[in-house]
């Protein structure tokens, strides 16, 4: 269905106009719609201590946040619709859900310290989620001028990923949140931070070389490796992932600022 139809359409021969029905593109708007229950879903596994649950959801998110975009574009459905709902669905499966599931894991367990502490706890919590809300807001207003090669700051779907990794891995160890309440502030405000740095990340949307989507042979070797890691130990495998990431975009901010030439007064 066409989101943007024209206005009128004609009714027949010697007839008026009449009003063309609205709509919207519903195959990228249901993964869209999948991935805004799958961060709903974390949520309120979180709150009843099924974090493993939670964790895998947010996942789920991600993968489906991922295919929208895709199908939309193979389908030509792009809208601004689409646009608008995707990002208000991510606010809610990488913003709310991880800050969320952080929250009732570990940080809430920050008030057996203390008054001060315990609203420490939820104050970091609210500043992920509102970092998340600025990556969003910042990325939809600039989307139109960055080199799609690279993400301004780390992008809301991977600082989720750090975030339901680590608590995942966490609880398959059997480790308690308020045994490491303070490393889950620090995991919280680092990522929080990230995403509204101005550090880049590659996007791997490199420009195609002559070959096309062509690469080389040992990346599908890779893939597999990938993958039957992925089968073994999931959560270990993602969280090494979401933190090599992570790392990725000031490591190679600070290779580059040792690469400029300094300029002698």
């Amino acid at each position: 269905m066409n989101e943007h139809p024209d206005e009128y359409v004609d009714a027949g021969m010697g007839s008026r106009t009449v009003p063309r029905r609205r709509g919207i593109y519903l195959l990228p708007n249901l993964f869209t719609t999948g991935g805004l229950f799958g961060g709903f879903y974390a949520i309120i596994a979180a709150s009843q201590g099924r974090f493993e649950a939670a964790c895998v959801a947010i996942f789920i998110a991600g993968i489906l946040d991922g295919i929208d975009g895709r199908v939309a574009r193979l389908t030509n459905t792009q809208s601004d619709f689409g646009m608008q709902y995707d990002s208000l669905a991510d606010l809610v499966s990488f913003g709310m859900a991880p800050a969320l599931v952080m929250y009732y894991w570990a940080l809430s367990s920050l008030k057996l310290d203390g008054i001060t502490a315990g609203k420490i706890g939820w104050l970091t919590a609210f500043l992920y989620a509102a970092c998340a809300a600025l990556r969003l807001a910042r990325f939809n207003s600039q989307v139109a001028q960055v080199d799609k090669r690279w993400f301004i700051g780390l992008a809301s779907p991977a600082a989720a990923g750090l975030m339901a990794s680590f608590v995942w891995v966490c609880t398959d160890l059997e480790w308690r949140g308020a045994q490491l309440r303070y490393v889950a502030v620090a995991v919280t405000v680092v990522a929080a931070l990230l995403m509204v740095s101005r550090i880049r990340y590659s996007s791997f949307k490199g420009a195609r070389g002559p070959k096309g989507d062509r690469v080389p042979f040992y990346v599908i070797v890779l893939v597999i490796a990938v993958l039957i890691a992925l089968w073994i130990d999931p959560a270990k495998v993602l969280l090494t992932a979401a933190v090599l990431y992570a790392l990725s975009g000031p490591i190679l901010w600070l290779r580059r600022r040792s690469a400029t030439p300094t300029v002698s007064g």
